[in-house]
């Protein structure tokens, strides 16, 4: 698939075949992830690639019930390891960092012919103690992954030029 279709064809998934994903297409879309740029090249992520359906359904209870995190074939638990570093702009680097990374691999999993459901909506405690993950680690998203089992029509985007200003803020 060619970027731009990726990028037009990319939808948030929540309803997911029963079928489990090849070895060989996790991999080239956690390499996605894995060459994503970062503040000071630092590349300052985790990924948890979780299998096991039973823990993948105490991550749907830790994501407020959402069960289709626990029907995708793999749930990526994608994480933040420094999350005290900050940039000179006063951004913490990891959740950013961590989100373009996310965001790549959104996208080759949708030339995969996979789906994905960025997952912000979860409870970091619960998820952490799952699957042991230190304290000083951040939980920045919760993406299953899986083949889809719907095909969700395009949401509405506002026009350039409402989000686009030219050299200056303008209203």
């Amino acid at each position: 698939m060619e970027l731009w279709e990726a990028i037009r064809k990319r939808r948030s998934i929540r309803k997911y075949k029963d079928k489990p994903v090849e070895e060989e297409k996790l991999n080239r879309v956690l390499e996605a992830g894995r060459l994503a740029p970062s503040a000071g090249n630092r590349q300052e992520w985790k990924y948890i690639v979780v299998r096991d359906k039973a823990t993948r359904q105490k991550l749907a209870e830790a994501a407020h019930g959402q069960q289709f995190v626990a029907e995708a074939g793999v749930c990526l638990v994608c994480c933040g390891v420094e999350a005290e570093h900050v940039m000179s702009c006063g951004q913490a680097s990891y959740s950013i960092d961590v989100a373009i990374s996310v965001d790549h691999i959104t996208l080759a999993a949708a030339a995969e012919g996979l789906g994905t459901c960025w997952i912000g909506a979860f409870n970091e405690a619960p998820v952490k103690k799952l699957l042991g993950i230190p304290d000083k680690v951040r939980v920045v998203a919760l993406l299953p992954l899986g083949y889809p089992d719907m095909e969700p029509k395009p949401r509405s985007r506002k026009p350039l030029s409402e989000i686009v200003c030219q050299e200056r803020w303008s209203d």
